[in-house]
């Protein structure tokens, strides 16, 4: 069964078609790139997998179930068992490194000991031990990249999904990050849907590619 599957999905915003008829599955493992110029439909894609938005045509469906079809989410996005890395990051400036992780565990209704040994764990993949204590603010820009990293593989979810999220780095750190999220998925094996532009990103981080223009798919 596939982790995640569109069915002829289309999305229209006024007159202007964001997604054509879009057709793809998703494997379990899985590390599938989305790659394509601003406004060809790439966050849509993620908008629609995530929740935050249903097609106008269409199903989307996730570990096999429809969660979204012709105009209805049909499963909200607390229910779809997914991890998120916005571009923006998204952190709780009010909040630790550690708080921010152990934020996305308490909606599964853990213990305290058990939230707390998963957030260490994961800061420790990710090398950030030290900073458990720390502020989002406190961090350098490549530091808080690895914190939402982890704050979206913290849960241990089904799929994680990236939208442009090395977008803000400098090349150096931008290779840095990509071979860690690799490493990272050789550890943990979870499905990447990963949002880029950037077609060395693309070729650096994908198992597989969907192009995107103009809201219609080309063949990778």
């Amino acid at each position: 069964m596939s982790a995640i599957e569109f069915q002829s999905v289309s999305v229209r915003y006024r007159d202007r078609s964001a997604l054509d008829g879009i057709n793809f599955q998703i494997e379990r493992g899985e590390r599938l790139v989305v790659q394509g110029p601003s406004g060809c439909g790439k966050t849509t894609v993620l908008r629609l997998i995530a929740g935050f938005l249903a097609p106008d045509e269409g199903r989307v469906v996730i570990d096999g179930r429809a969660v979204a079809s012709e105009r209805k989410i049909l499963l909200d996005p607390e229910h779809r068992g997914l991890g998120m890395v916005f571009q923006d990051l998204a952190l709780w400036p009010h909040l630790t490194v550690a708080q921010n992780l152990e934020f996305a565990l308490k909606a599964q209704g853990l213990s305290s000991n058990i939230r707390k040994e998963r957030v260490a764990a994961m800061l420790a993949r990710v090398k950030l031990e030290a900073f458990g204590n720390a502020y989002p603010a406190k961090l350098s820009g490549g530091q808080q990249q690895r914190v939402a990293i982890a704050r979206a593989l913290v849960s241990q979810p089904l799929a994680v999904l990236m939208d442009e999220p090395l977008s803000s780095l400098d090349d150096e750190l931008r290779d840095e990050l990509c071979g860690q999220i690799l490493d990272l998925h050789a550890q943990l094996g979870f499905t990447l849907v990963y949002v880029t532009h950037s077609k060395d990103e693309m070729r650096r981080i994908g198992s597989r590619t969907i192009l995107l223009r103009n809201g219609r798919q080309e063949i990778a």
